[in-house]
């Protein structure tokens, strides 16, 4: 007999806290508003450095204020938790005035870019651990509905303890020659795969990372005039044995395909996909395999799964399970494997890298 399988859908306090967004790109747009709106979660405020692009948002999903600056919007005594939707540069310094403001803040991924940010960084985390004030990171895909299930099983102990996790990339990659992320050195290690570096350090918890090697490289049909390599390949190897593998092939020429993926355990296996309408998971265990049914999309449940579980903490007086803490480790992850990329795919030995296990947090799970 199959055991229930465990609720996955994202979820919102009873009384949602009012959110306020600085920045108002496509992301917004497209995922983060819609997200609430459906939800009936509300957003009171509005800022961005281009005002015409706040004013456009605030008027298409009804948020009551524009502020011409971010300042004013933290300054908003409405605004009990900040959306901060912007790009990793002077995000740390953002942080920051959230927290002398006394605002609960989801920060958008990668949380940072640049190593030298990790001090300043942790020191305002101390703060806003010392001001009773939550911080945590976009990391939305932990709530795309076969991860988050897959989380969820393997928690329970489905498959027994982790060994290994692959993730395979097979569909094409979105529009990157010409646009900002061309620019950003390493850029499938550095910002596109974090994501799946994230997913496979939330499974791979409760050891320490041992190494970590990647490579990119240029691939047969990649335009000249894309700067950034369109292959990579990245491994991870933690004390316990149990190691990760995530593979970019290029842009898969496909007009099906997804991101699959393995899970294997010591007893059973989890196999699925996300995207393109691949989305599926499987449970292989004790001699039967399971086609587990999903509620929802990575767009935009996973946006709101994110800004659920934040807001839950802050109910509950807890860390969020996408705490910046926990998201750490897979920011020095991410450091590691451009370090590694940068030396011809050399592995780096990380230090004194563990991979925590984060509470088990009430957005998807009730």
């Amino acid at each position: 007999m199959v055991t229930p399988i465990p609720p996955h859908a994202p979820t919102f306090p009873e009384r949602p806290l009012a959110i306020g967004v600085i920045g108002a790109g496509g992301i917004a747009r497209s995922a983060h508003l819609p997200a609430y709106r459906d939800r009936g979660v509300p957003v009171v405020a509005v800022a961005s450095r281009r005002v015409a692009d706040a004013r456009a948002l605030a008027a298409d999903f009804d948020i009551a204020v524009v502020h011409d600056k971010a300042e004013d919007l933290l300054a908003d005594p409405r605004v009990e938790v900040v959306d901060l939707a912007t790009g990793p540069a002077g995000r740390v310094e953002l942080i920051a005035a959230a927290v002398a403001a006394g605002k609960h803040v989801l920060a958008q991924k990668p949380l940072i870019s640049d190593p030298a940010d990790l001090p300043r960084l942790l020191d305002v985390l101390a703060e806003a651990r010392a001001r009773g004030v939550r911080v945590a990171v976009n990391q939305n895909a932990r709530w795309a509905p076969a991860w988050r299930l897959a989380t969820r099983l393997i928690r329970e102990g489905r498959i027994g303890r982790v060994v290994g996790v692959t993730h395979l990339h097979d569909k094409p990659l979105p529009p990157l020659a010409g646009t900002p992320f061309d620019a950003v050195p390493h850029m499938l290690l550095s910002d596109y795969l974090v994501h799946w570096v994230d997913i496979s350090r939330c499974w791979l918890e409760g050891g320490s990372v041992i190494e970590v090697a990647a490579s990119d490289h240029r691939v047969p049909g990649q335009p000249a005039h894309a700067r950034n390599p369109w292959g990579a390949d990245l491994r991870i190897l933690t004390s316990t044995g149990a190691s990760a593998s995530i593979r970019v092939v290029g842009s898969a020429n496909t007009h099906a395909g997804g991101c699959p993926f393995w899970i294997h355990g010591t007893k059973g296996t989890l196999r699925g996909s996300i995207l393109r309408d691949s989305d599926r998971l499987v449970l292989d265990s004790g001699g039967t395999s399971t086609e587990i049914p999903l509620e929802g999309e990575w767009f935009t449940d996973g946006f709101a799964g994110a800004m659920g579980e934040l807001q839950f903490a802050v109910v509950d007086g807890r860390d969020p399970e996408n705490s910046a803490e926990h998201v750490l480790a897979t920011v020095q992850m991410t450091f590691a494997a451009v370090e590694s990329a940068e030396r011809g795919g050399a592995p780096v030995h990380p230090r004194d890298l563990e991979l925590t296990t984060a509470l088990s947090g009430r957005s998807g799970a009730e």
